[in-house]
C-alpha cells in the first residue's frame, strides 16, 4: 500500500533508485563479513561518495550535491528499508556536515567538507560522556585555550563512527564554571591518531554490530583555536539544540523505513508459512497483527513526512522533533516485536532479517537523547 510523499518530487524518486542500488548491490553482499569485523568497510564510504551519495545537503561548492534535508531523508530511508545497518550515514551526512555548513567558517568548509562528501573523510560527533548520558550542561571533558591551540581533555563514550573517523566534532567546556554557556564545539582531525588522542574498545552491543560505536579518549589532544566552531567560545550548546532536532528526525526516519520492511517481510512469510493447514495469512489473529501493525506504520508514514516537509521549509520545532523521535522509535519496537511474533521460533534466529531487525530496534529508543528526554521536552512546551 504505497503512500504518496507530499514533498518528494521525481528527482528524489532517481536518487532513491541509485541509493537502493547501492545498498543491495555493493554493501549488503557483504554483511556477514562486516558483523563479524565489527564495523564498516572504509571503501564503501569512498564508493558513496564516489556515487554523490554523501553530504546531498551540502551545497555544491564545498562539494555536496546542493540539495536539502528532503534528499537526505530518502538516502537514509533506503538504507534503513534495505536493513544496511553498518554505514554510520545519519552521523556523517545528516549531522556532521549540517554543523559545518551551518557553523562552519568559509575556510572550515573548503577544508572539511569535500572530503566528507567524497568519503575520504568519515565523520563522528562527540558528545556523550561515561558519566553524563543525556546530561550534556554536565559534561566534563574540557578545552583549555593555549596559546594559539586548545588543549582538550576528557572521555566519550557510545560515539557512532567513532572507530574509523578522521574527523570529530567534540563538545567540551571552554569555561567549566558555567552549564550550557561553558559548552564550545571543536573540530579535531584525528586520523593519523595524534598525540593525546586515543580510540577505545569498540563496543560490544546486542544490535547494530556493523556499526563502530567507539570510545573516544582525550589525554592533552591540541587543537588549533581555527578548529572552534561558530568563532566565538560558549556557542556549542545552543549549536547543538538547533541542530538535535533533524538528529531526531533523522532517527525517526529509521524507525519509519523498519516498520515498513517489518510489515513488508511478516506478510510475504505469513502468506508463505502453513500452519494447521492453512497459510498463516489465512489465521484471524495473523490478520488483526498485521493489520494493526501495517496501520501503525501507515499513520506513523504520514506525521514523519510531515515533520520532514515542515523541516525542509525550516520550521519544525523542538518539541515536534522530540514527538516524532519518541513515538515514531516507540512504534518501531512495536512493530517489529509483534512482526516477530508471527515468525515463531525462526523469528528468533538470525537467518531471519526480522531477528535483527529486534536487536538494531532498540538503540533507537536510547540514543539522539532518551525516549523520556523527549517526553519531557515535550510537557515543557504545553
Amino acid at each position: 500500500m504505497p503512500t504518496p510523499h507530499p514533498w518528494r518530487k521525481p528527482e528524489h524518486d532517481d536518487l532513491a533508485d541509485l541509493a537502493r542500488a547501492f545498498f543491495t548491490k555493493e554493501v549488503l553482499p557483504h554483511t556477514e563479513r562486516l558483523l563479524a569485523q565489527g564495523h564498516p568497510d572504509r571503501e564503501h564510504y569512498r564508493r558513496a561518495g564516489e556515487l554523490g551519495l554523501l553530504g546531498l545537503s551540502v551545497p555544491e561548492q564545498y562539494g555536496g550535491g546542493g540539495g536539502d534535508f528532503t534528499h537526505e531523508a530518502v538516502l537514509l530511508h533506503e538504507q534503513a528499508y534495505a536493513g544496511e545497518t553498518s554505514l554510520g550515514l545519519a552521523v556523517h551526512s545528516g549531522i556532521v556536515t549540517g554543523y559545518l555548513v551551518a557553523y562552519g567558517t568559509e575556510e572550515q568548509k573548503r577544508r572539511w567538507l569535500p572530503g566528507l562528501c567524497g568519503g575520504e573523510l568519515v565523520g563522528a560527533i562527540a558528545m556523550t560522556e561515561p558519566d553524563g548520558g543525556s546530561d550534556l550542561q554536565a559534561m566534563r571533558t574540557r578545552a583549555v585555550r593555549d596559546g594559539d591551540d586548545y588543549v582538550i581533555s576528557g572521555a566519550k563514550t557510545f560515539i557512532t563512527n567513532g572507530g574509523l573517523a578522521d574527523l570529530v566534532i567534540v563538545a567540551a567546556k571552554t569555561d567549566p564554571e558555567q552549564r550550557a554557556a561553558g559548552i564550545s564545539l571543536l573540530v579535531c582531525e584525528v586520523g593519523d591518531a595524534p598525540e593525546g588522542f586515543r580510540r577505545g574498545r569498540l563496543l560490544s552491543k546486542i544490535g547494530l554490530h556493523a556499526n563502530d560505536t567507539a570510545e573516544l579518549f582525550f589525554d592533552g589532544l591540541r587543537v588549533p583555536a581555527a578548529n572552534l566552531l561558530g568563532g566565538a567560545e560558549g556557542l556549542g550548546f545552543v549549536q547543538l539544540m538547533q541542530q538535535l532536532p533533524q538528529e531526531r528526525l533523522v532517527i525517526g526516519i529509521g524507525a519509519v523505513a523498519a516498520m515498513e520492511r517489518a510489515v513488508e517481510l511478516t506478510v510475504a512469510y505469513a502468506k508463505e508459512r502453513t500452519a494447521f493447514g492453512k497459510p498463516l495469512l489465512g489465521h484471524q489473529n495473523t490478520r488483526m497483527v498485521l493489520a494493526e501493525c501495517a496501520t501503525r506504520a501507515r499513520a506513523s508514514r504520514v506525521f514523519l513526512d510531515d515533520c520532514v516537509a515542515r523541516h525542509a521549509r525550516g520550521d519544525l520545532d523542538v518539541a515536534t522533533a522530540a514527538m516524532a523521535k519518541y513515538w515514531l522509535t516507540e512504534g518501531q519496537c512495536e512493530v517489529v516485536d509483534r512482526c516477530l511474533q508471527l515468525f515463531g521460533g525462526y523469528g528468533y534466529t538470525t537467518e531471519y532479517p526480522i531477528a535483527r531487525m529486534y536487536a538494531d530496534a532498540r538503540a533507537q529508543k536510547i540514543y539522539g537523547g532518551t525516549n523520556e528526554i523527549m517526553k519531557e521536552l515535550i510537557a515543557r512546551a504545553l
